[in-house]
C-alpha cells in the first residue's frame, strides 16, 4: 500500500520571460486562457486528482497569486447587491479552504530542483506532487489523477512524458528507459537537456511530478547543473540510484505550452472552442479570419 499523495508544489516564482512584455507587470500563473488564469486550471487539476494542501513557491511581484486564492470583501459585496448570485457562487466553488494553502519564498532563481526544495517543511515526510503552470494539461480523467491511479500501483517516482523530435531533446528531461509498456514506462536514469546527438531517448518530461519526500536531501547539496540551475531531474536520478522505482507515464491529455507564445495562443483558441458557452459563438467568429 503506497503512501497517499495528498500535497502538491506549485513552483511560481520564475519571471515569464518568454512570453514578454504580457508578464512584465503581471505574473505569467495570472495570464487567463478564455476566462480562467493559468493557476487556477493548474489547482482545479489538483484538487480533482485528490489533493488536500497546496503549496506555492512564490517570488517578488506575485502577489496577485495569492489575492486571487483569496476572499475579496468588496466584490462579493458588490455582487451581492446587484443579484448577481451566480457570480459569486461561482467564484466560491474553487476557493480552496481555509488552511488549504500556504506560500513559501524562492528569493533567487536557481532552479525548478531549489524551488522545490524551497518546500521542503512544508512537504514533511510524504510523497508530493509538483505542477508546472506553464504547461496546461486537458484531459479526462485530468492528467494528475491519471498519475496517482498508475503511482497507487507502481509506488515511487512518476512523471508525465511526451515524446519529442530528437532535435529538441535539448529542451526537456530525457528519460533512459528500460522497458515500454505502452502507457507506462520504467527508465533507470533521466539526463537533463541533453545533446540530441547522446540523448538515451526522445522520451520526455512534461510539468507533471509525483516524487518522495528523501529527494530533499538530494537537492540540499545539490551542484548546479544544465543551466547553471539546480535541476530536479539531476535530484531524480539520485532517487533512482538509491533503488527507487521510476516511471514516465503517457498521460491521455493534450498539453500547451503556455509560457511560449504561440502554446498560449493555441490553448486560447482550442479551450475557447470546447467553452459550454462561448464556444459555438467563438468558433463563427474565427470562420471570419479564414
Amino acid at each position: 500500500m503506497q503512501k497517499p499523495v495528498r500535497k502538491a508544489v506549485f513552483p511560481v516564482a520564475g519571471l515569464g520571460t518568454r512570453i514578454l512584455p504580457a508578464t512584465k507587470a503581471m505574473p505569467k500563473e495570472m495570464l487567463s486562457v478564455v476566462d480562467k488564469p493559468l493557476i487556477q486550471y493548474a489547482l482545479e487539476e489538483a484538487r480533482a486528482a485528490g489533493i488536500e494542501e497546496f503549496y506555492f513557491v512564490t517570488g517578488r511581484a506575485k502577489s496577485a497569486i495569492e489575492d486571487h486564492f483569496d476572499l475579496a470583501f468588496e466584490l462579493e459585496a458588490t455582487l451581492r447587491e446587484r443579484g448577481r448570485s451566480e457570480l459569486l457562487d461561482e467564484l466560491r466553488a474553487w476557493l480552496p479552504e481555509a488552511g488549504a494553502v500556504a506560500y513559501t519564498r524562492q528569493q533567487r532563481p536557481l532552479g525548478l530542483g531549489h524551488a522545490v526544495w524551497c518546500a521542503r517543511h512544508l512537504v514533511g515526510d510524504e510523497p508530493f506532487a509538483v505542477l508546472l503552470v506553464d504547461d496546461l494539461m486537458v484531459g479526462e480523467p485530468p492528467c494528475l489523477k491519471q498519475m496517482i491511479d498508475a503511482y497507487q500501483r507502481t509506488g515511487g517516482n512518476i512523471v508525465a512524458v511526451i515524446e519529442v523530435p530528437r532535435d529538441q531533446t535539448r529542451r526537456y528531461g530525457v528519460l533512459d528507459v528500460v522497458a515500454d509498456e505502452g502507457m507506462l514506462v520504467r527508465a533507470k536514469g533521466v539526463v537533463e537537456k541533453p545533446d540530441p546527438a547522446v540523448a538515451p531517448s526522445t522520451l520526455t518530461i512534461i510539468g507533471r511530478y509525483i516524487i518522495q519526500p528523501e529527494i530533499f536531501a538530494h537537492l540540499a547539496g545539490a551542484k548546479p547543473g544544465a543551466g547553471n540551475e539546480i535541476q530536479l531531474t539531476d535530484g531524480l536520478d539520485k532517487l533512482i540510484a538509491d533503488g527507487q522505482p521510476f516511471h514516465g507515464l503517457r498521460a491521455a491529455a493534450r498539453r500547451f505550452d503556455c509560457g511560449d507564445k504561440l502554446g498560449y495562443l493555441e490553448a486560447n483558441v482550442a479551450l475557447g472552442l470546447q467553452h459550454p458557452v462561448l464556444g459555438a459563438a467563438f468558433r463563427r467568429v474565427l470562420e471570419t479570419y479564414r
